[in-house]
């Protein structure tokens, strides 16, 4: 394996990591076996209307793209509450078979905390610029920090390891699609107009912890005081004003849109989409691997991106219709 220079801070890029052959993979959604769609019942109607988009505080970063804010109206949708799960992509594995880029690849991203002492001593590739992501050969959604490990007691965890084309291919499948970057905002916002998070402006509420993201100094030591130190359920703490979960930390979540820094500039104040390909997909919400002191991005503003062929262990999805 050859080590690129990386271009993602939050996440591990394919970009960092060259395999023989891997351009000529294709993707393969044929149907095995007869399983249940799931109907989503408990999609949420979110009322269509128009609000402050982005953020131009100090909390945001420029080079992300944040801001400047602007008005944007937003058609209504339906959006999931929760991130898919591992249990819900099983049920799409199950009906066509699908085998997702980091089983083709054969590797994913695993942050190094989670991952076995054995694993660790496997581990050849480690990106020298964020030496935290471990290249792990057999990660992916089934095996989250490598063949050692399973999802059998996570079935309600958000599904990680998962690229932009795959979410895609279970989009297809389930006849849903990915929220855009205004939709997402527009919800993770919950009503709230030009607030920090989805409940407010303060990260913790009478000191109950809202978000799973890091607590203690990163990357070397997470105290876990939210409670979790990888993903938590889906439907852990408390839901925004729209009834979502987890709209902020725990994974990162694919957007439809191609990511641009000059996004802001660029899109229409209604139903914004960046279309034009840059090469990168845009991502909301931040993750369990956030910190203030170096990723603060699990505010509703911030923005952030990989290629659609990466994954890693902090990134997932949710849906909208």
């Amino acid at each position: 394996m050859e080590v690129n220079k990386p271009t993602s801070c939050c996440a591990g890029t394919r970009e960092q990591v060259t395999l023989p052959n891997a351009a000529n993979m294709q993707h393969d959604v044929r149907t095995t076996v007869k399983v249940e769609k799931p109907h989503f019942d408990t999609m949420i109607t979110i009322p269509g209307g128009v609000f402050a988009m982005g953020t131009d505080t100090k909390e945001g970063f420029p080079a992300d793209g944040e801001g400047p804010v602007r008005q944007v109206e937003i058609d209504s949708f339906q959006i999931s509450p929760y991130a898919v799960t591992n249990a819900d992509f099983k049920l799409f594995v199950d009906a066509t078979g699908y085998v997702t880029e980091a089983e083709r690849f054969g590797w994913s991203y695993v942050f190094h905390l989670l991952a076995s002492d054995q694993i660790k001593e496997s581990v050849a590739n480690v990106p020298q610029e964020v030496p935290w992501w471990l290249v792990v050969e057999g990660a992916c959604w089934s095996a989250p920090e490598g063949p050692d490990s399973h999802i059998e007691d996570r079935l309600n965890h958000p599904v990680t390891h998962i690229s932009w084309n795959d979410a895609e291919a279970y989009c297809k499948w389930a006849e849903v699609r990915l929220p855009t970057e205004a939709e997402w905002e527009y919800a993770a916002r919950g009503g709230l107009e030009r607030r920090t998070y989805p409940w407010g402006d303060l990260l913790k509420v009478n000191g109950e912890h809202r978000c799973n993201i890091w607590q203690g100094k990163f990357p070397t030591h997470n105290s876990a005081l939210d409670g979790y130190v990888g993903t938590a359920p889906v439907d852990a703490y408390e839901p925004n004003g729209y009834g979502l979960y987890n709209m902020s930390g725990n994974v990162w979540e694919w957007c439809t849109d191609w990511f641009s820094p000059s996004y802001h500039l660029q899109t229409a104040a209604r139903n914004p989409e960046f279309k034009q390909a840059t090469g990168r997909r845009s991502m909301r919400g931040g993750s369990y691997l956030c910190h203030r002191s170096y990723c603060n991005r699990y505010r509703v503003a911030a923005r952030s991106s990989n290629t659609p062929d990466s994954s890693t262990g902090n990134c997932g999805f949710r849906v909208v219709r």
